[in-house]
Parts: structure tokens; sequence; C-alpha cells
């Protein structure tokens, strides 16, 4: 069975004030996607959450992911899709029995219900389970299973997927979207992935059994653990740090009979606009940049020899427009006054997750009295609910009652 599994889409995101729907970036891709779907011809087409880049998508976005869903259904392509923690599970699953006989399979919300969507697929050798598990976080799954005492991500999906009637006799497929690492250790993470770092670790062992687990939520393609639980990046670059991350595109999977160890490859698309980032002194840029007049590229530059004057800005701004190309960034490296041991650059600030940054300040804050676990608790519970949340909405009641019924837990804890 040949599988195409890809994640984190994003359909509707901007960079800095570029929308990539807009400038035609992820249209550009859908239709090269199809494209490769033409040509690979591929018996399922896996999308392993964050099909959006906020829980209410703009109209345009909408349209982006119809567009593209109608092209896989008049190819008789089956898609499995499950919400990630951008996405809202309920509108994302809106009309799903109705979808699922066009050969659109979406995961439902856990709500109600402790049974993940299940869809069985066959080919030569027989039948192939896929479970289809939404973005889920221990306090959604203890009140779907009734046991207030699965508090942290790796007990609460063991306990999740326990409930689940699987035969590992028979070839089994997961699509997820949560972070999961091989014993503790999580992958170099680019600047849109900051709020992932240290938040909701699973570690790749809790999904033994399966013979292919299709994740999503990092933005790089690479294996956990071992060469079946993966990752399969997102289609485009969506922050200058992630060209420091492996080729994008999707992953193209063949299962073989039950106990053969898959083909896994990763495809490229490549993207409308590559993205670059130019770092170094003014003279080096500038005759590197002359001498290659490339086009059509997102841009980031990064002086090292000196502070960013206007009309140095001006030039490059101006060189790189007439290319059709845009400067997206710039700044300077440079600072004549700093010392060994001084403050932190911007761009190893960005390297560090929310729960880093919030310790070092409240270290330092507090004379060097860290924070205690009860504190980043609370924050990871908050962070959680901010990840859920719309942000174009406020918080209301339901939101507050949590937390505080949170807090209330934690006392009685302690």
């Amino acid at each position: 069975m040949r599988i195409l599994h890809l994640a984190d889409l994003h359909f509707g995101k901007s960079i800095h004030g570029v929308s990539l729907l807009e400038n035609g970036d992820q249209g550009y891709w859908v239709e090269r996607f199809l494209e490769l779907a033409d040509a690979q011809r591929p018996d399922a087409i896996l999308i392993a959450g964050d099909v959006y880049d906020r829980s209410s998508p703009s109209g345009e976005a909408v349209e982006l992911l119809s567009r593209m869903l109608t092209g896989l259904a008049e190819r008789k392509i089956p898609v499995l899709m499950v919400a990630g923690n951008h996405d809202s599970a309920q509108r994302l699953a809106f009309a799903q029995p109705m979808l699922a006989r066009q050969g659109l399979y979406i995961s439902r919300p856990l709500f109600g219900s402790d049974q993940l969507e299940k869809v069985t697929l066959r080919d030569e050798y027989g039948p192939v389970s896929f479970w289809l598990m939404p973005y889920v976080y221990p306090a959604l799954i203890a009140r779907t299973l009734g046991d207030e005492s699965l508090r942290d991500y790796d007990t609460a999906l063991r306990a999740l997927l326990a409930r689940q009637n699987v035969d590992f006799r028979e070839r089994n497929v997961l699509i997820a979207h949560q972070n999961v690492t091989a014993n503790g250790q999580e992958v170099e993470r680019g600047g849109s992935e900051s709020m992932v770092g240290g938040v909701g670790q699973i570690d790749y062992r809790s999904f033994d059994g399966f013979d292919y687990v299709a994740l999503g939520h990092i933005h790089a393609a690479y294996p956990v653990g071992r060469e079946t639980v993966r990752y399969a990046g997102s289609p485009l670059c969506y922050h200058f740090n992630e060209l420091r991350q492996p080729e994008k595109g999707p992953v193209l999977v063949e299962l073989g009979a039950k106990g053969t160890p898959p083909e896994i490859r990763v495809l490229t698309i490549p993207p409308l606009h590559p993205m670059r980032e130019l770092r170094g002194s003014l003279e080096e840029l500038r005759a590197s940049e002359l001498a290659v007049p490339r086009q059509n590229e997102y841009l980031r530059l990064v002086l090292t020899d000196q502070r960013l004057s206007p009309e140095i800005s001006a030039f490059f701004e101006e060189l790189f427009s007439s290319r059709g190309s845009i400067l997206m960034e710039r700044c300077s490296e440079y600072d004549p006054f700093r010392e060994t041991g001084s403050a932190p650059t911007a761009s190893a600030l960005e390297q560090k997750s929310i729960r880093e940054l919030f310790t070092d300040f409240y270290t330092e804050r507090s004379g060097g009295e860290g924070p205690e676990e009860e504190d980043l608790a609370l924050l990871a519970y908050a962070e959680e609910l901010a990840l859920q949340a719309d942000p174009h909405v406020p918080p209301g009641e339901a939101e507050i009652e949590n937390i505080l019924a949170f807090l209330a837990k934690q006392e009685v804890k302690a």
C-alpha cells in the first residue's frame, strides 16, 4: 500500500506580514502536490494535523483546503486527516459522516466517546487499519476516560490507546499530532514551533505495535526513536530558522506484508519563493548578491561587521525588489561593546522554549531562586489552553474556571 504522509499545512500562514495565501505560495504548493499525487498514485493520503494556521481560519484558507480535497476526491484517493493544536477539532469534523462517503475521513473530537475514528483499507496483503487521533492533552483524556489521575501526556496517551480495540496481528497505522521524543531528546526547533519545546512530551515507545506512525507538530521531517515513527514536517518553510532543517516534502511510505519493514522516502516539492538567509560583512554580501542575480526569494539579511543604516537597508531593498524578491527581515549582529557573557542574541532566545524563557526570567527576578514545579505545571497548563484557544477571542468564564480547577488540584496534590 502506497501512502503519502504530510502535515502542518498551516493554510492561512503569514510571515513578516506577507500572506502565503495572497502571495501564491500555498496555492502553488497545492497544485504541485496534486501533480505529485498524479505521478505517485498513492492508495491513501494522511494529513497529520495543523491543516489551518488558526482555529478560526479565513475564508481563503478554507477555500484552498476545499480545492485540495476536491482535487484528491476527483482522483479517487482516500484522505485521512486529524486535527492539530492550531485547528478546531469540532470545526474540522463538520459533516464528517457525509464526507466519509466521499473518501474524506476526519478525526472525531474526543467528547462523549473514548474511541478514535478507525478506517480500514485493503490491498493485496489484506486490511490496513488507520487510527485517527486528534491533538490531545492530559485534561482532555482524563475527562474523556473519567480518570482524573491522568496528569502527564505519556501516561494519558497510553491509557487512551489501551481503550482502542487494536488487533496488532494485522497492519495498523496511527495518525497523530503530538510532541513525540526519544528518551526525552527533542529535535532543534524552528521559530514557528517555539511553543512546542518542553510541552507535552510523549515517548515514541507509546506507539509500539503500530506498523507506521504518521506524526505532525514539528516542522522538520525525521524519524523519532525508530524509522516507522516519523514526522513529515511542514510543506514550506514558515520561519527562517527552519532553513536548518531537511528539505520539505511529503513522505512516501510503501507498506508491504505484516512484519516486513516499510520503504520510506521524502519527496521534495520546490517552493514558489525559496527562503534564504544572507549573513556576512557588508562587502561580502554586496559582492555575492551582485555577482549572482537570484530571483523570487524570501530573504533575511544579517550584517556582522557594522550596524544596519537606512542607506544599507535601502540598497538591498531596491536590489532585491528589482528581482521580484522580498527582504522580509534585516538586522545586524554587530556590537563593538559586547563582552563575553553578555546578554544572549535574539537568535539564541528564539531557540529556547517558553518553559526555558520563563525559568530564566523567574530565576533572574527572584535573585537566583528557580520556579517550583507547581509554577511550571501551571505554565504548561495555561500554555495548553492558549494553544487550544482562538487568538482573536478573549478568555471566557469556562477557561478561567479550568485554570482555577487546575490550581485547586495542585493544592490538593501538594
